[in-house]
């Protein structure tokens, strides 16, 4: 199999350091059959030779396997790994991964860390009891990996940002491909319905219950499964949506504050003023002013 090896461990500067989020290394291998692993083991320094037989990591990694099969343990758990299989390297984390010596396989990885890439562990965005994925032969993970390799080979100035925006973009492709597998595809349906009751129901007041009977669901599996989508309940979500619809008539009705309050369901026009502002920044009696600041 004719293939060049890709292989990088990254300078980075202190700049790098102060946006929060750094590249470290990147690299993509076809492993041979009966070949030993890591190939070209002294390329790599010292704490990432260990691979095959366990190591800890200071930084993140995710590894990508295209081709082949083999394994990937942590002080948990040992998983079987496919053509599709991704695995998350976390810091600190004890774990050990490598091709079957028999038939050998196509890594992609890329090395990353950061306050900002650490702020999403300790916002359990990112966890140690969901460090494997199954996402399966996916084009866009693939592309995902080939932007980063074509930054880090330029490597032009603001590279580093360029590089860690698509790592962001690989985490959230993950994350979300493996929240939106566990649903059952009618969960996405009722979610949609859902949506429709409360848009065209935007000027009145809302009814989980109500909401829910029309989905044929109890509403407090509505509200699980609405949240698992949206990351809000059916409360936030229509909170958001009259927002939407008070800037829309502040920019366009000639209404008032308290006349738009009224016709939004709100009863207390100081509650809608206060929500208004808590969501937008703005209050609401300065909303045509801040969209429209030449108008007299």
């Amino acid at each position: 199999m004719d293939h060049e090896c890709f292989l990088y461990y990254l300078p980075y500067s202190a700049e790098d350091e102060r946006r929060g989020m750094v590249c470290t290394t990147a690299g993509d291998i076809i492993v041979e059959p009966y070949t030993e692993y890591p190939p070209n083991k002294n390329s790599h320094p010292a704490a990432f030779r260990t691979v095959a037989d366990g190591r800890v990591l200071p930084e993140f990694q995710i590894v990508y396997i295209s081709e082949g099969e083999g394994c990937f343990s942590t002080a948990l758990k040992q998983y079987p790994v496919k053509a599709g299989s991704l695995l998350l390297i976390l810091p600190g984390m004890q774990h050990s991964y490598k091709p079957v010596y028999e038939t050998g396989w196509h890594e992609y990885w890329v090395g990353f860390t950061g306050e900002f890439f650490l702020s999403l562990l300790e916002k359990g965005i990112l966890s140690p009891d969901c460090v494997f994925f199954e996402t399966g032969m996916r084009d866009c993970i693939a592309l995902i990996f080939n932007q980063i390799f074509d930054e880090v080979r330029s490597q032009k100035p603001l590279y580093q940002f360029k590089v860690c925006a698509a790592i962001f973009s690989l985490i959230s492709e993950v994350v979300s491909y493996e929240r939106r597998k566990e649903q059952p595809s009618y969960h996405q349906r009722v979610v949609e319905r859902a949506k429709c009751i409360m848009e065209s129901n935007i000027f009145g007041i809302i009814n989980v219950e109500g909401i829910a009977l029309k989905t044929g669901m109890s509403a407090s599996g509505l509200n699980k499964i609405f949240k698992i989508y949206t990351s809000m309940t059916l409360y936030q979500y229509y909170i958001q949506i009259k927002i939407h619809k008070a800037k829309e008539l502040l920019e366009h009705a000639d209404l008032s504050v308290k006349e738009i309050a009224a016709r939004l369901g709100f009863d207390d026009q100081y509650y809608f003023s206060r929500l208004f502002k808590n969501k937008t920044g703005i209050a609401p009696s300065k909303w045509r002013d801040f969209i429209y600041p030449d108008r007299s």
